[in-house]
């Protein structure tokens, strides 16, 4: 160690000044060193984020302060806006109507066809006259005791029919022609109880279309109008001064007529109401297949055929109303053999253009009298009808199927024709029938049945060949809704 120190102390005086100098002092003493390049870049980064983080700071502020953060009135008009768009909602009918209303008119139609068969028994069973009194609401009820059992049995003896027809009659045999009739209005009321309450109610909830709710109001103001027509028609029954003297108690074929063909109006009315809905949303669930059908039905081959079902349409009701006259004239009961009436296929001219049934001086209205109240014309006329109407329906049959017709027609149209000819076979083979058995009241019931078959299959037909332009432009939006590109 004393060797060493000779050594430091001569080694001491050459050293530097500076490595004994703290780096604080060092570092203030010597000049700042610019900063470099990369130093710069990042602190200029720095420096403009956190400008950005204070703008994107300012616009959230103001953002949520002005719109996202409602205030009470804000909140209060946008429920108000809700609550109005909600009841705006439910006041506007919908575009379609629900599948529960075309079955409920479907089923109202079968039941006004079952009335339909059941009124003919009525008078087939000559029940029609035994209540001499309309109340709508207390004559639902039959009479209760046997008191009320004798006072409805002396309305009914102070009668034609029972003066002239059953002054054999007691008070158990009237008690049967009193529920036939009964039963039968009855049934009209029920009818028109399960058509005006649902109704009313489809409409209130907005389950059917403004066109479909039109259509319902108008069937219901029918249905009321028909109660009002039935009771007309009995009333012609209960006066002597309207038929001849010593002829059958009848109602008057007039009244009988329009009560029948209002009947099938009705009918006719919410059949086709109740197709309508069902094939407008079985043509909305395939807007496709739905353009190519009214395509095919736009075709000139098929505009030809439309029309002619369409004319035959009246023609089948034309035919009813006629014999609706055969009906209320009794004229069945006559020239009970076919296809001759007698000695020739029409009786004599004489008997065809009686001036008994001529009220006028001039005999002006002879030629229309005898069509309508002549007992052989009305015959004649329905057979006219009837014959015209089976040989119509086999043209169209033999025209559906050759040319272009063939081609052009829907598979469903093709059907619905040949369902027709069927029809009106059985019906021509039923008229027929009812005639030469004169006119027994099975038969008779049938006969009445198959014409209501018949125009339904003639209104089902006449159907199948329309598309409607507000369901055409129904399947158009819908569409172009489907193949709008998202």
């Amino acid at each position: 160690m004393s060797i060493l120190i000779p050594g430091l102390r001569r080694a001491v005086p050459r050293l530097a000044a500076s490595p004994f100098i703290c780096r604080q002092c060092l570092r203030h003493r010597l000049p700042r060193a610019a900063p470099s390049r990369i130093l710069q870049s990042l602190r200029h980064a720095s420096t403009e984020s956190q400008a950005q983080a204070q703008a994107k700071a300012k616009f959230t502020t103001r953002f949520f302060s002005a719109s996202a953060v409602p205030t009470a009135s804000t909140m209060a008009a946008s429920e108000t806006a809700t609550a109005a768009a909600a009841a705006s909602a439910k006041r506007r009918f919908p575009e379609t109507s629900s599948k529960t209303v075309a079955y409920w008119l479907i089923g109202s139609a079968a039941s006004v066809f079952g009335i339909v068969v059941f009124g003919g028994l009525t008078r087939l069973t000559e029940s029609g006259l035994s209540i001499t009194e309309w109340k709508p609401v207390t004559g639902s009820l039959p009479p209760l005791t046997q008191a009320h059992w004798e006072a409805e049995f002396d309305k009914y003896r102070a009668s034609p029919e029972f003066r002239l027809l059953n002054s054999h009659m007691d008070v158990e045999e009237f008690k049967k022609i009193y529920y036939m009739e009964w039963t039968h209005r009855l049934w009209g009321r029920l009818i028109g109880l399960s058509f005006v309450a649902p109704a009313a109610y489809f409409v209130a909830r907005r389950r059917v279309s403004a066109p479909v709710a039109a259509h319902l109001a108008g069937i219901a103001a029918l249905i009321g109008f028909q109660g009002f027509i039935g009771w007309w028609m009995v009333k012609s029954g209960l006066k002597d001064d309207l038929f001849a003297p010593g002829s059958h108690p009848r109602v008057s074929q007039y009244r009988l007529a329009a009560h029948l063909a209002t009947a099938f109006v009705c009918y006719s009315w919410m059949l086709l109401v109740g197709l309508g809905v069902l094939r407008t949303r079985r043509l909305l669930a395939d807007p496709a297949a739905a353009l190519k059908l009214a395509a095919a039905l736009k075709s000139p081959a098929v505009a030809p055929f439309r029309r002619s079902v369409s004319a035959l349409t009246v023609l089948v009701f034309t035919t009813v109303l006629s014999g609706a006259l055969v009906a209320g004239l009794d004229a069945g009961l006559i020239y009970n053999e076919f296809p001759k009436m007698g000695l020739g296929l029409t009786p004599p001219r004489s008997e065809l253009w009686d001036k008994f049934y001529s009220r006028k001086e001039d005999a002006s209205d002879l030629w229309w009298r005898n069509m309508l109240e002549n007992p052989s014309l009305v015959q004649l006329d329905h057979r006219i009808l009837a014959t015209t109407t089976f040989c119509t329906i086999l043209a169209l049959f033999a025209y559906s199927r050759t040319g272009r017709v063939a081609a052009a027609l829907p598979k469903d149209a093709r059907k619905g024709m040949l369902g027709v000819v069927h029809l009106v076979s059985l019906q021509v083979a039923l008229g027929i029938s009812t005639l030469i058995y004169m006119v027994p009241i099975s038969l008779a019931a049938a006969h009445q049945a198959g014409s209501l078959a018949l125009l339904t299959g003639v209104l089902v037909l006449g159907h199948r060949l329309r598309v409607p332009k507000s369901t055409l432009t129904k399947v158009q939006k819908k569409l172009a809704s489907t193949t709008m590109p998202r």
